[in-house]
């Protein structure tokens, strides 16, 4: 199918993912950024601003969802909004596409893709009704280290001494920008909802054999634990309450701060294949910090965000601001600091969203679609029941559809 016209892409939502996404816009061609809504309308009028001001598109904040899909320049919608507002802005969308309000070629979703598997599938079943490309934004596969290093540890690698056999994947903060982050309830969790979708998904795409699709790794066991580590001794749980209010309570109503799994995988031929996944809001260090490590017969290969090409050195004797001008989720402003110079490209968005608009323009699914996000939810699931049980689960265990954590209930106690 030939390239359609250049589309016009409404935001639902208009908070730090989005301002994110609309900064990557600058490396992305055929597609402006046309709308922002968001149930904040000052905070939509910002973000819309910000798409005018890096002139990648002259965006405007809508009343409704509903409007902005009416919208005959909106031919594409980036779900970027709160975990439990999810299906609602879903079914908002579908529904003005269903009645005929308003036509588009697709949807994107940040992910989580959904809280729980229950909610990813009806995600799933809603883009199916009304016949829409979908696509899975999960940046961290599009990521420039991890797409090169993959390729190159299995065109050098793996051609000469066999398939890689374990994969590492980490991320680590010291904890989220929002308050809705740290509510299990609102969330569907804590860390391990929040960043280990990125970090089962890299990893399973660094084992994949390039050209080959997901189905040709199976899944086999997921062996999970979460703790609480930082967050609810009382001085921190303090900090939290005064910074976001009475709802988010660590004494009483944690989520958990670190989680680390294993997934077990056999690829085609029957061979066992590893993943370890960790993740923590309970890293302090320079700031965000990614790492993944592939792992072969006679090769490996290893990627961290913080070992930057930039580094900045302040000494004691200044008085610096408090900013996130340096890295992500930036935790000092003294010494000898770690820069990134375009974070939405370290970190996959641009590339990300090419390959959305590419694949959209095209009539094709994307490379990651709902699909990848709910098999990554269910993932996810199976290592909450992991971590609940105490022990390994095969996949996928009994009534995974159906499951909500402890966390995501406001029933989860570390002890």
């Amino acid at each position: 199918m030939p390239a359609q016209r250049t589309l016009g892409i409404g935001f639902v939502g208009s908070g730090f993912i989005t301002r994110f996404h609309i900064r990557s816009w600058t490396a992305v061609r055929g597609a402006d950024v046309r709308g922002v809504w968001s149930p904040n309308r000052e905070s939509a009028e910002s973000a819309a601003a910000l798409a005018t001001e890096l002139d990648v598109g002259g965006a405007g904040a809508y009343e409704s969802i509903a409007a902005m899909v009416a919208d005959d320049a909106i031919d594409a919608i980036w779900i970027c909004g709160r975990n439990d507002r999810r299906i609602a802005n879903m079914e908002e969308i579908a529904e003005a596409v269903a009645s005929g309000r308003g036509r588009l070629v697709g949807i994107a979703c940040e992910k989580p893709l959904a809280r729980n598997a229950g909610e990813a599938r009806r995600m799933v079943e809603l883009a199916n009704e009304i016949g829409v490309l979908d696509g899975y934004l999960e940046n961290q596969v599009f990521s420039p280290a991890v797409v090169r290093g993959r390729e190159l540890a299995w065109e050098r690698g793996a051609r000469a001494a066999g398939r890689p056999y374990l994969a590492r994947a980490a991320e680590e903060h010291s904890g989220p920008h929002n308050a809705w982050f740290w509510q299990g309830e609102l969330q569907g969790g804590g860390v391990l909802n929040d960043m280990m979708c990125h970090s089962v998904e890299a990893a399973r795409f660094l084992l994949t054999e390039p050209g080959k699709p997901r189905s040709s790794l199976t899944p086999k066991r997921v062996h999970a634990q979460i703790h609480c580590l930082k967050w609810q001794r009382p001085e921190y749980a303090r900090k939290l309450r005064d910074e976001y209010g009475e709802a988010v309570d660590y004494e009483q109503r944690p989520a958990e701060d670190f989680a680390r799994a294993m997934v077990e995988y056999e690829d085609e031929n029957g061979t066992p294949l590893v993943v370890e996944a960790t993740t923590s809001w309970s890293y302090v260090g320079a700031g965000l910090r990614l790492s993944m490590e592939l792992l072969g017969p006679e090769y490996s290969m290893r990627a961290n965000s913080l070992d930057t090409e930039l580094e900045l050195f302040f000494s004691r004797d200044l008085e610096q601001y408090s900013g996130e001008d340096l890295v992500e989720k930036q935790n000092a402003e003294m010494g000898l600091m770690p820069v990134l110079p375009n974070e939405p490209a370290a970190y996959g968005y641009d590339a990300e969203n090419r390959h959305m608009v590419a694949s959209f323009r095209r009539g094709e699914r994307p490379r990651e679609t709902f699909e990848d996000g709910l098999e990554v939810t269910r993932l996810l699931m199976a290592a909450y029941m992991s971590a609940e049980l105490g022990r390994a689960v095969d996949y996928p265990p009994q009534g995974l559809d159906e499951f909500v954590p402890a966390v995501a209930r406001g029933e989860w106690s570390p002890a």
